[in-house]
Parts: structure tokens; C-alpha cells; sequence
């Protein structure tokens, strides 16, 4: 299969980019892969708060939002991303609501902006409590006024296709290492198939299903930084996974659901079992505090009294109010016999978000020639340590945005014309699945991943020590070994591949922490308990 231009992941950064590109780019196609049955399968899909953009300039301004998200990211934040992501933001939000994505409003019909923590303003766009779900379905629904996007589902994306491909030694001192497609498991006829394309966009989402407990959806599995790691693709800052605060205790149940951080942002208060409100003892922000701050508390609270999770007391918030903002807490809460305005709601932390991901430059490119990268997948420089609260959809939107003016220069200039004949002139391999067979026990699959979900839970959680980190690495050795034997002898399922893509995002969690000899952000180390001197990166 060939295509103008592909684009892996059918969320917020996937769909932005390929709508922009369909638009300026009529006679060019553009392919749109997600693993899913149906592309509302997303991160996006599960984004609740909303996203965060200058609005009310009367009381808000640039200056703010930046100073905002600087002080969140802990010194790592890269001052040129964060300029170019909060001033060019507010444009991308307003063309999403031209898509038709509709944002709460008042009774005088200005939009209702939130605030969450680590905030300054109120400037938080949402649509109640299911921002990500209003927002993912107005963008399906543009894409499909063009008849230039293809959208297929249920594509399982294996790897890069490079030039290791050919024969070549490619090593990450390798210069002009190039995409020239992927390899992709059709779910429909089980078979691998090759799609070359002009340009690559990986926006493959986050990598949350590494942990035990995270309110991530089970496509979360970290697939675009994995395979670009693997195709010696630069990676970045995977130490900095952000725990929300505030997943509601159910046991067992995975993903978690979320209590938006917008409940305490309208007066929702942390209690621990004693009904006491704890946060006043961690920082003068109290409940609003960054998430890293809020998290740790919570994990130290529970530690310090033996509990599995604290209480989020919503009885601070008009009634009225509530179900008006946040309907889908609600009933959820309801229906599992929870009375968010007599009971407590119980939280715990989750995993949330990765702030790392596959390096890039300020227009989405990677170290790879004609690969791109963007949302969650991606590490721009401007979350640094710590992602301030509803940041994330608006660097999706930006970056995406970037990247599609790159790939239209190119187009303009001729230079994509160029590669495509160079293309054309190289015998580029099907894929060899000879010698391998249907594996006999699923149970190898589905024991590592319970292996290394506890791994990380336990070892490369909220808090880290010198000792966990040798422990977890010791163990993911061994699960990469047998994994990758596995591997060598086995037909390709989704299920093999996604356990042997979190298998190295969880290497390149646990190195990147050992690399950091600090606590930072959401990176803290008992070992370490100070920030040093060294203000960079770590990269891969």
C-alpha cells in the first residue's frame, strides 16, 4: 500500500494534522492507521478537564500562562516551546470549534473557563466533564467532509520501515536515518502489510497501560516511542511519568476512572481517613497545588496511615453547580453507590501522562528523516519535568499544526516529490514471517504483562530509590529475553507486539530515572532528595 502522507493514531494530534493536510493538500491522500475497532478509541476520547488557552485577556495574558507552565515543568521546560505552544494556542482552539466542538458556556453566553492546578487564571476551556470526547467527535466528523482521508481501523502498526530494512547497519550515531513507511498488521486478514508514504506522523498517544493502576484506555501501550527507540529514533525525559491525584478507587478495575482535577478547582477538598484536609501541610497552594505536589501527598498519606486511597470531599461545591460540570462523575459515582455530596469520593493516584516521548524540534520533526511526532508520544520541551493541568490537548493541536506546515513547505519546494522518486528506485522488502508459528500458550503473554505492570507499579512509581530501580531493571532484562525469544518464533499478534513495546518504554522509564541523579518533578528519589545544578534532559 502507498500513500501521500501517514498518519498512525486517530486522536486530538493524529486528526488535527490530517484534516489541515486534506484541506491544503486536496490531490494528496492522507491514510489515517488506528489499532482500535473504531478511531474514538483515543487518549483524547478519555480527556475530561479540557484544554487551557489565554482567553480572557482582561485578566489573563500570555506572560501568565507561560510563567504558569515553566513553574510546573521545574526548571526542564524549553522556553521556545512553551512560548510558541501558549501564543499560537488560542488560533488552534478556535479552529476546533469552527470543526464544531462545543465548549460550556455562560448564562451570558461568554465561554465558562475553569481552573486547575497550578493554574494563575481561570482559563480552562471544557465541554462538562468529557472535554476529550466533545472534542474527538467534532474532529471525526470534519474528517470525514474529506474525501482525501482514509481512515482504516483495527491496523496494528509493528515498525518503522528504515533503512535497517535493507541490509544497512543503522546504529544511533547513524546519520539520515529515514522512514520511508511501516509495517502493519491488518487485524481484518491477520496479515503484515507494507504502507510507504512521503511523510509519517506518529501520534500513537501515551504509555499508561505500563502501570498496574492508570486511567489510560488499554491502547495506551507506548507503541510510536518503542518503535521509534527501536529504529534508533531519539527519546527523551521518560522518567517524568505524572500521576494524577485523583483516579477513583475501584479495585481491580482498569482504566481507572477519573475525578478530574476541575472538581477541586471548584472547591473540592483532599481529606485523608480521618477526615482531616492534608494538603495545607504539603504547600501553600493547598488542593490546587501541581499534580506532582498533590500526588505525593496523597502517596504519603496513605503510606503514613496504612490506607489504600483518601477521600475527595465535593460538599464544598453547590449542588447545582456539580451536576451541572460534572454530570458523568455523577452518575458514574451513583452508580456504584457513591454520594459525591454525603460521601467522600475515594482516590488514589494513577498513571496519567508520559512528559517525555520521542524528541522533537519545534515543528514535530524527529532525529528520523520524515518521521514526525506529536501529542503524547512526542517530548516538544514543553512539559519539562511536570505537565501543568489541561496543557496537554493544546500541544497536540499546536505541534500538530507545525508539523503539517513543515510537511507543506516540502510539498511546495518539491523535496517530498524528490523522495518519492528516490523511493520509487529501492526494493524495499515485504515482511519475513518465515520460520514462525502461532503461539501455543497465551499465558506467556499475559503473565509478563502482569509481571511488568507490578514491576513498575512497585518499583518506578511516585516515589523511586537506587535499589528499586536495580530491581526493576534486573527484571525487565529477563522479560525483554524471553519476550524477544518469544518474538523471534512466533507469528505477530497485537498482543505480543503491545507486551514487547511496553517492555522498552519500561527500560526507558527506569534508565532515564537512573540517569537522573535528582528529584524533580515528578521524578523523586529518595536517594536524591535535592535538585541539582544540571538543568537537561535526559536523552536516549
Amino acid at each position: 500500500m502507498t500513500t501521500d502522507l501517514l498518519v498512525i493514531g486517530s486522536g486530538i494530534a493524529g486528526l488535527t494534522f490530517a484534516i489541515k493536510a486534506a484541506k491544503a493538500l486536496p490531490d494528496k491522500e492522507i491514510l489515517v492507521l488506528t489499532k482500535a475497532p473504531s478511531p474514538e478509541e483515543t487518549n483524547t476520547n478519555y480527556a475530561q478537564g479540557g484544554v487551557a488557552g489565554v482567553w480572557d485577556f482582561a485578566k489573563d495574558s500570555f506572560d501568565k500562562h507561560i510563567e504558569d507552565t515553566l513553574i510546573a515543568g521545574d526548571g526542564l521546560c524549553d522556553p521556545r516551546a512553551v512560548e510558541v505552544v501558549v501564543k499560537e494556542g488560542p488560533d488552534r482552539i478556535r479552529e476546533i470549534i469552527g470543526y464544531g466542538t462545543r465548549f460550556d458556556k455562560n448564562d451570558d453566553g461568554d465561554y465558562n473557563l475553569g481552573r486547575e492546578g497550578g493554574h494563575s487564571e481561570f482559563r480552562i476551556l471544557h465541554h462538562k466533564d468529557v472535554t476529550g470526547k466533545e472534542i474527538e467527535r467534532a474532529l471525526i466528523a470534519e474528517a470525514e467532509r474529506h474525501n482525501n482521508i482514509r481512515m482504516l481501523d483495527e491496523y496494528y502498526v509493528v515498525e518503522l520501515l528504515t533503512q535497517h530494512h535493507l541490509g544497512y547497519l543503522v546504529t544511533k550515531s547513524s546519520k539520515d536515518i529515514t522512514c520511508y513507511g511501516v509495517y502493519a498488521l491488518n487485524r481484518n486478514t491477520n496479515s503484515i502489510e507494507k504502507i510507504l508514504a512521503s511523510a509519517t506522523l506518529l501520534a500513537t498517544g501515551g504509555c499508561g497501560q505500563a502501570y498496574r493502576t492508570t486511567t489510560n484506555p488499554r491502547v495506551a501501550t507506548g507503541d510510536g516511542v518503542a518503535m521509534s527507540y527501536r529504529a534508533k529514533g531519539r527519546i527523551e525525559n521518560m522518567e517524568f511519568i505524572q500521576f494524577h491525584p485523583t483516579a477513583l478507587f475501584e479495585p481491580g478495575v482498569s482504566p481507572a476512572f477519573l475525578i478530574t482535577e476541575a472538581v477541586r478547582g471548584e472547591g473540592g477538598v483532599l481529606r485523608n481517613h480521618k477526615g482531616e484536609a492534608f494538603m495545607e501541610k504539603y504547600d501553600p497552594r493547598k488542593d490546587l497545588a501541581p499534580r506532582d505536589i498533590v500526588a505525593r501527598a496523597i502517596d504519603s498519606e496513605m503510606k503514613k496511615h496504612g490506607t489504600q486511597h483518601v477521600y475527595l470531599d465535593c460538599s464544598p461545591i453547590e449542588r447545582e453547580k456539580f451536576m451541572q460540570h460534572f454530570p458523568n462523575i455523577y452518575e458514574h459515582c451513583k452508580n456504584i453507590g457513591i454520594d459525591v455530596f454525603k460521601d467522600g469520593i475515594p482516590v488514589a493516584p494513577a498513571a496519567h501522562y508520559s512528559c517525555g516521548g520521542v524528541k522533537t524540534d519545534l515543528h514535530g520533526r524527529t532525529s528520523i528523516q520524515h518521521l514526525y511526532a506529536c501529542g503524547e508520544c512526542s517530548s516538544t520541551g514543553l512539559h519539562g519535568a511536570n505537565r501543568l493541568a489541561s496543557n496537554s490537548l493544546l500541544e497536540a493541536m499546536v505541534f500538530a499544526h507545525r508539523a503539517f506546515e513543515d510537511v507543506l513547505a516540502q510539498y511546495q519546494e518539491g523535496s517530498l516529490q524528490k523522495f518519492n522518486q528516490e523511493m520509487a528506485s529501492l526494493t524495499l522488502p515485504d515482511w519475513d514471517a518465515l520460520g514462525t508459528s502461532e503461539p501455543k500458550e497465551m499465558i506467556l503473554i499475559t503473565q509478563s504483562v502482569k509481571e511488568l505492570e507490578q514491576i513498575m507499579s512497585d518499583y518506578v512509581g511516585i516515589v523511586r530509590t537506587n535499589v528499586r530501580l536495580e530491581r526493576a531493571m534486573r527484571r525487565l532484562d529477563l522479560l525483554f529475553e524471553e519476550t524477544e525469544a518469544l518474538y523471534k518464533q512466533a507469528q505477530v499478534s497485537p498482543q505480543l507486539c503491545q507486551l514487547r513495546n511496553l517492555i522498552t518504554v519500561g527500560y526507558l522509564i527506569v534508565k532515564g530515572a537512573q540517569f537522573r541523579q535528582e528529584s524533580r518533578g515528578l521524578h523523586f528519589n529518595t536517594d536524591y532528595p535535592e535538585k541539582s545544578d544540571l538543568l537537561q534532559s535526559v536523552i536516549l
